[in-house]
């Protein structure tokens, strides 16, 4: 007998805190639909984000090294993969609800641009006077407008708590979108484990990543303290092993120890708070899901190493600023030719069908219409599309 939904809810009851979120308590989808007879409601919603094409789209779109550069640098794909897997761990450490969470850390970066945060600067800076821009509320406008799976409603109509805790810095940057959101001082418990899944996951494989490109040095690594910690616990478990074999185990433990961290300074901190429901957790003093003062010193120092020795590298910097250029041409181009945004159907960044009019002013329409369209684009075909129109439209005769 095939295990139903309503059994797998029964579960939930029985193994989740009673300040976990549950699928049985959503408060539902923005438009009514069936039950599926045996997923719950937040593993349908990670079930939907996986198979959209904005998903699909992360494999070819920028980390910190833009797509391309290598084969085992991470994209915003693995990325997301990555934080997905450390969330549920968190998770169900701690009792709280292991699916949501993994759909919210799949979906978490649904909404970057192409070229990564140098693209998000970019279209932040084009998007000033219509609205702004940024990545959170543009992975809310792509679940919920933008992807178009069913002929008969846009979006992917996920749960309330999944699209709430994709909106992790508050409703008020969405417009209408954020509207039915409440103004909490904090996400909930979920939400949070994403937060800081995202935050171990890029700081842990960024080392990686820098050392494979060469802007990084073991000599140079030295100098954190995290590091420090995690080469003296991979040098217990393999004392015959050189530096060089030592990285990988040693990486390892720039993900598990923060992780052990969270797991349990936030369980000290809920017990601490004798909070009872998922509301109650949101309007803690304080976020309940954190780190330890000692953990989080290591955290900030190992981010301040890596803006100044990685992001800031001149290579990489180089990269970006050629990056952006190629982004802004695009946005400016296909905002005095908007037909162009049709020409290419087959395509994943193929322009999306939003009633724009109803969400935005009449003026900024038309950005948002092109912004939304750059947004979802890979950086290989923000790439061809700008050597195909903004070149192109500089060649002699071409007006």
């Amino acid at each position: 007998m095939p295990v139903l939904r309503n059994m797998v809810e029964e579960m939930e009851q029985q193994w989740l805190k009673p300040y976990a979120l549950r699928s049985s308590q959503s408060r539902g989808r923005r438009l009514p639909e069936p039950e599926d007879p045996y997923r719950p409601a937040f593993a349908r919603d990670r079930d939907r984000i996986v198979h959209s094409n904005a998903f699909r789209r992360l494999e070819y779109k920028t980390q910190v090294l833009v797509s391309g550069s290598g084969d085992h640098y991470r994209t915003r794909l693995t990325h997301s993969l990555e934080v997905a897997q450390i969330a549920r761990s968190i998770a169900q450490a701690l009792g709280l609800s292991g699916a949501l969470v993994e759909a919210v850390g799949l979906a978490h970066d649904l909404g970057h641009p192409p070229f990564g945060h140098s693209g998000e600067e970019e279209l932040r800076d084009l998007m000033k006077d219509h609205g702004g821009f940024e990545h959170n509320v543009q992975a809310l406008r792509i679940v919920d407008l933008l992807e178009r799976p069913y002929p008969d409603r846009p979006g992917l109509n996920l749960c309330h708590e999944t699209r709430g805790s994709i909106l992790k810095h508050g409703p008020e940057k969405a417009g209408e979108l954020g509207r039915e959101f409440e103004r909490l001082p904090h996400p909930w418990l979920e939400a949070q484990v994403v937060d800081l899944a995202d935050s171990i996951a890029y700081l842990s494989h960024d080392v990686d990543d820098g050392l494979r490109f060469g802007v990084l040095s073991l000599q140079d690594l030295e100098q954190v303290e995290l590091w420090q910690h995690a080469r003296l616990e991979a040098q217990g478990r393999y004392p015959k092993a050189d530096l060089r074999e030592l990285i990988r185990p040693a990486l390892n433990q720039t993900l598990h120890l923060p992780i052990v961290d969270v797991i349990e300074e936030s369980d000290r901190r809920i017990q601490e708070s004798g909070i009872r429901t998922p509301t109650q957790a949101r309007e803690a003093p304080r976020r309940l899901i954190a780190f330890s003062p000692p953990m989080q010193a290591m955290q900030t120092q190992l981010k301040g190493f890596l803006f100044e020795r990685y992001y800031r590298a001149e290579r990489v910097v180089k990269e970006r600023a050629e990056c952006r250029t190629r982004l802004r041409e695009l946005f400016e181009y296909l905002l005095d030719h908007p037909k162009d945004m049709q020409e290419r159907p087959d395509q994943l960044g193929a322009a999306p069908r939003v009633p724009f009019g109803a969400l935005d002013s009449e003026e900024s329409s038309h950005a948002r219409r092109v912004c939304d369209y750059v947004a979802g684009m890979t950086d290989r075909f923000t790439t061809s599309e700008n050597e195909r129109l903004c070149r192109r439209s500089r060649r002699p005769g071409n007006s």
